[in-house]
């Protein structure tokens, strides 16, 4: 039995990445366990690399709180360590005049939300400021931006290491067991047998992580639910400055226009739910095109070329009400205890190191 005397953390994407950097820094002992060869090669490597300002979300959710927090947070970070991002703002557009109610609503609760510069277009207004789109309405959201979500993980991982936390890949943990003594963590590292115990766990490990929160007994962890999204990379220019979002859709934000740091254009994701987790790109091309020409007509169809597949590990099934990040808390007397991090789907990367704040604090305060 290994035995580790600090915080271990499942989970190499960039939640787990920021849990890590923040307690290490806080003086925590920090044991970073990744199933995958290379950190952040699960979820983390496969979003639109937005950082969203806080429009979508209830007021009283983790989601609103964080995505808020994060934003602000993400944007000192990448100026501060060199993480390449632009705020290129975004334009949140209503096909007809029956989205304009939607668009004051996202509107009003930003604002409340203390989401700075949003403002309501006109159809007249959105033309000037983007002449290639069309729509009756827009949002203007100056906040939105975009962000190297790998040279983030590299950063994060960086910071994480240099405040003493140990990194290790190709490690699995298939079942947490609570003892008197601490947390023991069973599986597989490099191909061999892991027994490990530990006082504390932060259980961030994507769509593992709710496995390991039932085989505890933790309550509010069912899931995940799979819901895919494509991505089309577009082979010509797109004559648009920001980003581009559709009226919400269930499930999802619509298929979207973002951009990478280099100027390449991409659209999605969709939403399509699988029974498991399933990378295959089996998306419908013009029914793709059939969405984005109701924003930009000028998309020609030939231009767009299969990119990849996202998965968000979703906290409910098709149909069921939009849930919030799932933040579930076991103690187990003395110091022992587990924080699950369940459903950290959109805005997951925006809210990193928001998410790594209130879980070092949360250790400051004694979560066991």
């Amino acid at each position: 039995m290994i035995e580790h005397d600090g915080t271990v953390v499942l989970g190499g994407g960039v939640v787990g990445l920021a849990c890590a950097r923040a307690l290490a820094q806080a003086g925590e002992p920090v044991l970073l366990l990744e199933a995958e060869p290379a950190l952040g090669q699960g979820i983390s490597s496969r979003s639109s690399e937005v950082i969203h300002a806080g429009l979508y979300y209830p007021e009283d959710t983790l989601k609103a709180a964080l995505c808020c927090r994060g934003r602000e947070l993400l944007y000192a970070y990448c100026a501060a360590r060199g993480v390449g991002h632009r705020k290129l703002g975004k334009l949140v557009v209503a096909a007809d005049a029956s989205g304009e109610g939607a668009l004051e609503t996202l509107r009003d609760r930003g604002t409340r939300l203390g989401v700075p510069g949003l403002a309501c277009l006109t159809g007249a207004e959105l033309k000037r400021l983007a002449p290639a789109l069309t729509g009756a309405a827009a949002l203007w959201s100056p906040e939105t931006g975009i962000v190297d979500s790998h040279g983030l993980l590299q950063a994060l991982a960086g910071d994480a290491a240099a405040a003493g936390a140990e990194l290790i890949n190709h490690t699995t943990v298939v079942r947490l067991e609570a003892e008197a003594r601490g947390l023991v963590l069973l599986g597989t590292s490099a191909g061999e047998p892991l027994a490990l115990r530990a006082p504390r766990v932060v259980n961030a490990a994507g769509f593992g992580a709710f496995a390991l929160a039932q085989g505890l007994g933790a309550a509010d962890a069912a899931g995940p639910f799979y819901a895919a999204g494509h991505y089309f990379s577009y082979s010509g220019q797109v004559p648009v400055d920001h980003l581009v979002y559709p009226l919400p859709e269930a499930g999802g934000l619509g298929i979207h226009l973002t951009f990478d740091l280099a100027g390449q254009a991409r659209f999605g994701p969709d939403v399509c739910w699988r029974a498991a987790e399933d990378y295959g790109f089996r998306a419908d091309r013009a029914r793709f095109a059939e969405a984005i020409q109701s924003y930009f007509p000028g998309l020609e169809p030939a231009r767009l070329q299969p990119a990849y597949v996202g998965l968000r590990p979703k906290r409910g099934a098709q149909g069921a009400a939009a849930a919030d990040f799932g933040w579930v808390e076991q103690a187990f007397g003395g110091e022992t205890g587990v924080l699950h991090l369940l459903g950290i789907e959109s805005p997951g990367l925006t809210s990193a190191l928001a998410l790594g704040e209130r879980v070092a604090a949360r250790w400051e305060a004694g979560l066991a």
